[in-house]
């Protein structure tokens, strides 16, 4: 009854009748025992009342005005102001810059300043969790394969906007290696790519690993037949094989020729992968081509 953090709706009305009592002519004291409270708690019933007794005296929140351990105004301004400035930086940065600068605060204190002022990038509530398996280990060809995809523009020298992909796909075991060239990606065009890897693989696909992006979203993994993994969120180096591979494409065949059309590109690639797979030596198989790699394991 004393409290004044309540959530019972009926007590702005009882401390009301408290004070008519006293303002009928009873004692403080002898309404603080009617009522089960402390005089003192009376007492300020009655400074808080209004004069119009059909009034209760609503409940007072519990809730703070500010913060005993709030960091000066200086300091926050000058978190928001290194935020906003011309060259960006996390909440880390502006702590270490700010220690520089001889003013003393941590990183969490960054953080919810930051976050106060809407100025921190924070999760999307939408995003769908995505629960990484566990990585196979490619003791044999087909046990992981790594895909992903390549943006290129053609036709960069005369500032034609055009752009075409190349879906890319290794085998970290063997590093056999399969490439198509397409006009466009998405689920679709990921899925007959797949389709056509393991029709063109000389082994059995028993898993395949991609990145996040949308061209392998959910309704690839529902039709790719075997088992679809995903990388880890920002983490590029758990498809590092595919990426080299991205990188040796680019440089020994992509960036090399002039395309008229996207058949030549198509061809280009053809004639590449022939060559990557049967002729060129790789150091990571013990100076083997893939063919000669796959030979060993059947034989």
């Amino acid at each position: 009854m004393e409290g004044m953090y309540t959530i019972n709706p009926n007590m702005p009305k009882v401390r009301m009748n408290a004070v008519k009592l006293v303002r009928s002519g009873w004692g403080v004291r002898r309404t603080a025992r009617y009522m089960g409270c402390s005089p003192g708690t009376i007492t300020k019933w009655c400074s808080r009342a209004p004069a119009d007794s059909r009034i209760g005296i609503p409940t007072q929140s519990s809730r703070p005005h500010h913060s005993p351990h709030r960091i000066p105004q200086n300091v926050r301004d000058a978190i928001v102001a290194k935020r906003m400035s011309k060259y960006p930086r996390c909440g880390a940065v502006i702590q270490k810059e700010l220690q520089n600068e001889g003013i003393k605060v941590s990183v969490s204190t960054v953080n919810r300043v930051l976050d106060n002022h809407g100025l921190l990038k924070k999760k999307s509530k939408w995003k769908r969790f995505w629960r990484n398996t566990p990585r196979p280990v490619p003791a044999y060809a087909g046990d992981l394969i790594e895909t992903d995809t390549i943006h290129f523009r053609p036709y960069w020298f005369r500032n034609d906007p055009t752009t075409w992909y190349v879906y890319t796909a290794i085998d970290v075991n063997s590093r056999w290696v399969y490439a198509e060239v397409v006009d466009r990606i998405g689920a679709g065009p990921s899925l007959r790519f797949a389709r056509s890897m393991k029709l063109a693989a000389p082994f059995q696909i028993s898993c395949i690993q991609s990145d996040n992006g949308p061209e392998f979203g959910r309704y690839f993994t529902l039709n790719i037949g075997v088992r679809h993994r995903k990388i880890r969120k920002r983490k590029p180096n758990d498809n590092a094989h595919i990426e080299k591979f991205n990188r040796t494409i680019q440089d020994e065949c992509l960036n090399r020729t002039v395309f008229r059309d996207i058949n030549e590109a198509k061809q280009c690639v053809r004639e590449y992968l022939d060559h990557y797979n049967n002729r060129r030596l790789h150091m990571g198989i013990n100076l083997m081509t893939p063919t000669q790699k796959l030979t060993l394991q059947t034989a």
